[in-house]
């Protein structure tokens, strides 16, 4: 991470601190114009900031329709790429995106099968995205959807960031699982999840490569990654049998019957913890 992605996501960090500080009108509106104006300082400061890919146009928002999709005033409906929302993620788009004017960016504009437009949103003539800003705050989470190596690692410092000053979702201690305690996860089934911990071995059974990191195969928690998506990690040169004995954080949907289950399917879901490293921290 660069100095000038660092400073851009503390600015973002400390704008949208300051939207907790007080709840009347004014107050508010105040405030959120200092985040616009902090915004705009960290753009003119790296003018080759990550994330600014081709416009796929402008707007002005209308309400907040969830915790990861926005409508605009001419009736788009926008979900916000490369995030996933945590309780709080809804209340801050409120806070910063109703009524502001925003321009997406995007290298895919198709709707999905909800008629939602996939983009990163950015406010006015700000340099920092939005999904940046709720990374920062801890108001969201990386979900590694994100394919260009850049624009991923701005939004990855951006999230580290938050886990170390232990910001919004991240002051939760239960916010990072234990992958040893599977127990623990599996009540997350269905759910979105972070989860760090030693792969104690790597096996392949069939088309599917499985990191475990219980000794009880059946009951413990596992990595599945199929063989489709090997040839991601061969091409970002991650050798998944290197990576017993290793410590990894991982995320995506908790799932299985027994033992619980992420399915990793992006290179971007597992990162590589150093052997002394403190839990939750790593960029």
């Amino acid at each position: 991470m660069t100095e000038c992605d660092e400073g851009s996501s503390r600015s973002a960090a400390f704008g949208l601190k300051l939207t907790r500080n007080a709840t009347s009108p004014g107050h508010v509106t105040q405030r959120l114009h200092l985040i616009v104006a902090i915004l705009l300082a960290a753009s003119h400061a790296a003018r080759a900031s990550p994330c600014q890919f081709e416009s796929q146009g402008e707007g002005r928002v209308a309400a907040i329709v969830d915790a990861r999709s926005i409508r605009l005033d001419d009736g788009r409906e926008v979900r916000l790429t490369g995030i996933e929302p945590t309780a709080s993620t809804k209340q801050a788009l409120t806070s910063l995106l109703v009524g502001r004017d925003v321009t997406l960016r995007g290298t895919e504009d198709t709707p999905d099968r909800y008629g939602r437009q996939g983009a990163l949103v950015f406010m006015g003539e700000s340099g920092t995205s939005v999904q940046a800003a709720l990374l920062a705050q801890g108001d969201a989470m990386i979900s590694a959807e994100i394919a260009d190596r850049d624009c991923a690692a701005a939004l990855i410092a951006a999230e580290a960031e938050a886990r170390r000053q232990k910001n919004g979702n991240w002051a939760d201690p239960s916010a990072i699982k234990n992958a040893e305690s599977p127990d623990d996860i599996l009540a997350g089934m269905g759910r979105f999840m972070v989860v760090e911990g030693k792969v104690l071995s790597v096996r392949q059974a069939g088309a599917m490569t499985y990191l475990n990191f219980g000794r009880n195969w059946t009951r413990g928690f596992a990595v599945t990654i199929s063989k489709r998506s090997l040839q991601a990690f061969e091409s970002a040169g991650i050798v998944l049998k290197l990576l017993e004995n290793k410590r990894i954080r991982v995320r995506g949907w908790v799932e299985g019957n027994t033992g619980p289950r992420i399915d990793v399917r992006l290179v971007g879901q597992i990162e590589l913890l150093g052997a002394n490293e403190p839990a939750g921290v790593r960029p």
